[in-house]
């Protein structure tokens, strides 16, 4: 497996100073999925989040970052996020939005800064692992580093 180069995400939390591991693995391009890229890095699913792109009706696009063993709650985050229903965005839009493809969006350094439901289990881990920005690469970092990075993102374009 050739080394990762450094991606957006990873810059990022290097400008805020924030502390992070990157984790690379073989990509295995018949399964995608979050507990497949768990048990590739030696994590339990639990403490491996992925970041789903989801619409909502009035505040449109949003993240939700969500262990990989579980589905999202469309009504919980619609309620959370302050819509009447959310529903995931068509993968088509996921580059075109986020500047990532499936399978490698991360919730750090998306085209635009979009805000992020971190799933409150993700409070019981001193670590978590989120997709690093591309394929084959996750970040792992405290929940409350990834959830500051996000905010300040997000506070640099209100200003």
């Amino acid at each position: 497996m050739a080394k990762t180069e450094k991606t957006n995400a990873a810059r990022i939390l290097d400008r805020e100073a924030i502390r992070y591991e990157l984790r690379e693995y073989d990509v295995d391009e018949s399964d995608l999925s979050a507990p497949h890229v768990a048990e590739a890095i030696g994590m339990p699913p639990g403490q491996v989040f992925k970041t789903l792109v989801v619409r909502g009706d009035r505040t449109g696009v949003l993240l939700a970052c969500i262990p990989a063993n579980t589905e999202l709650d469309l009504k919980a985050l619609a309620a959370a996020s302050g819509n009447k229903k959310v529903e995931l965005a068509a993968v088509k839009e996921v580059l075109g939005l986020t500047g990532y493809i499936r399978g490698g969006v991360s919730p750090v350094g998306t085209r635009k800064p979009y805000p992020l439901y971190l799933d409150e289990t993700a409070i019981l881990w001193d670590v978590i692992s989120v997709s690093a920005g591309v394929r084959g690469c996750q970040m792992l970092l405290a929940p409350d580093d990834l959830a500051r990075v996000v905010h300040a993102q997000l506070r640099a374009i209100a200003k």
